[in-house]
């Protein structure tokens, strides 16, 4: 069965939101109570130097002078993710090398009350690992270890700032795989993922990261260190575990992973199908899925996209106004006759072309275009701005019209490519900054796009997240009371805000709630008031 990522995202909320009102009904929700934080260190005395020199002091002693960062180039490789319209230097960088030594730095952050944002390899498209100017970022690079493979089980435990990628190709000669298979799998981090929820290009038949991690260790915002899941495929009680992953970050920093892996199927062809538009390619892409075949992938690129591609990656794709990449993998036997009524309802829905790949050098290069794309888009336009929304299968023609429109009222290219199975959408807005209000128009006609998606009955975030980009963005979806029902949530993980704040629910209105070193007012300093 197809898992989509609107009914993931749905399904996740409806139960943290029923668990939780659950617990309320009872009472207060009841968990350890929290270390408490240094109050010398937030009083009038300890002045805003004397709090970042105690903060950079003991970071040293933590990590190392080596791994402790606090030069202004440094601290500039980490202002942003891959969302580069938001920037934002930190204090400082920790870069641990173990579960204890993050435990350790986010015990000093708890006991000086400074924000921390936790960091793997920067990929994210949403600002979620924006640093806080008055906060800390922890990265996770140095936590590059596969710590156990056990076949026997099909599983792998693995340190956060392992590459995705890496984890396949550690078990592939054994026959296994690992399924979620984001665009930027070389590059991005296990513990990235499961802070996202990410999903790739087949997460149309193997489900997003969610449905692949089995157990994790987690240092909370004061330190302690929490172990959620087992190793067992479905564990007793509250599935915290299922509200960790795609809590982007905001419930502590995760540690450890244990993975499901996957026995490599018998059989893998690929097609890729050239049709005169979107919309004759979705007409296909709704066939096959009424057809009651569910292929491994199912992806979508319009003419900008396969232009763009085309002139970096010289993938073979044919010039047309839509491509559609069609894999299905299984038993052969199951497989070739499916594989069959696909090529034939392609051409029935009006494909110019059925091309399907030779060898694995011609599927690998397909895939390579396919995967591209994003990087691509620095040949056709000096800037561009990734959007990520989903909508239902059977609203996808009526949504990309609905861009095509926007496009001419904004004045601004859009190229889209997208996982057509499950209808998440990531149109590339295209744009240049230099231009007077070229980023402000982009930044408009992504949250009109956002609303087309609403409109269709869709969600906001398929596999980006929502981060700092689509934060305020929230209330369109989620009603005031279910937003309250998940800051809930987060407060019984996190009660000082202190694991990356400013991210996914609205800013508080009170300044006072931000968490970082304590400035203290003139009115204080002169002695005319005082901190209560």
């Amino acid at each position: 069965m197809a898992v989509t990522s609107l009914a993931l995202r749905r399904q996740r909320l409806t139960f943290a939101i029923g668990a939780v009102r659950q617990n309320l009904a009872r009472g207060p929700v009841a968990l350890p109570q929290p270390l408490a934080y240094d109050a010398r260190m937030a009083s009038p005395a300890a002045t805003p130097d004397r709090a970042l020199d105690t903060l950079c002091s003991e970071l040293r002693e933590i990590v190392g002078p080596s791994w402790a960062l606090t030069g202004a180039d440094d601290l500039r490789t980490y202002e942003c993710d891959g969302l580069t319209g938001w920037r934002q230097p930190p204090l400082a960088v920790a870069l641990p090398a173990s579960t204890e030594e993050v435990a350790r730095v986010v015990r000093l952050c708890h006991r000086l009350h400074v924000p921390f944002v936790p960091r793997g390899s920067g990929t994210g498209l949403s600002g979620g690992a924006l640093p806080s100017a008055d906060g800390i970022v922890i990265g996770l690079s140095r936590m590059r270890s596969i710590l156990q493979i056990d076949l026997e089980n099909e599983r792998v435990v693995v340190q956060p700032g392992v590459l995705n990628l890496e984890v396949t190709r550690a078990v592939q000669a054994e026959g296994y795989f690992y399924a979620p298979d984001p665009s930027s799998q070389r590059v991005c981090t296990i513990g990235g993922n499961v802070a996202e929820n990410s999903g790739g290009a087949h997460c149309l038949k193997y489900g997003f990261t969610t449905n692949h991690v089995l157990a994790a260790t987690l240092v909370l915002s004061d330190g302690r260190i929490a172990h959620l899941g087992s190793a067992c495929l479905d564990a007793p009680g509250l599935d915290l575990l299922g509200v960790l992953i795609g809590s982007e970050g905001t419930l502590g920093i995760v540690t450890e992973v244990t993975l499901r892996l996957l026995p490599q199927p018998e059989w893998v062809e690929t097609l890729l199908a050239a049709f005169p538009s979107t919309d004759t390619a979705g007409e296909a892409v709704a066939a096959i899925v009424a057809h009651g075949v569910v292929p491994a992938a199912m992806e979508m690129m319009d003419r900008a996209t396969i232009q763009a591609v085309e002139s970096t990656m010289h993938a073979g794709y044919p010039d047309c106004g839509a491509a559609l990449l069609v894999e299905l993998d299984g038993p052969a036997a199951d497989c070739r006759s499916l594989f069959q009524a696909v090529e034939e309802l392609c051409r029935a829905a009006g494909a110019t072309e059925v091309r399907v790949a030779r060898d694995e050098a011609e599927r690998a290069l397909l895939w390579k275009g396919r995967r591209g794309a994003f990087s691509a888009m620095g040949r056709v336009s000096p800037d561009y701005y990734v959007q990520d929304g989903v909508v239902p299968r059977s609203r996808l023609a009526g949504v990309l019209a609905g861009i095509r429109e926007l496009e001419q009222r904004h004045q601004l290219r859009v190229a889209n490519v997208f996982h057509a199975g499950d209808g998440n959408l990531h149109p590339l807005i295209l744009y240049d900054r230099k231009e007077a209000g070229g980023a402000e128009r982009a930044r408009e006609l992504a949250e009109d796009i956002l609303g087309l998606c609403l409109e269709a009955g869709g969600s906001l975030t398929g596999e980006h997240g929502v981060g700092r980009d689509k934060m305020c963005q929230m209330p369109r979806l989620f009603s005031v009371a279910d937003q309250e029902v998940m800051d809930r949530v987060r407060s019984a993980f996190d009660p000082h805000r202190l694991a990356n704040p400013g991210k996914v629910l609205p800013t508080p209105r009170l300044c006072g709630e931000h968490p970082g070193i304590y400035r203290p007012h003139p009115a204080e300093l002169a002695g005319l008031a005082e901190r209560m």
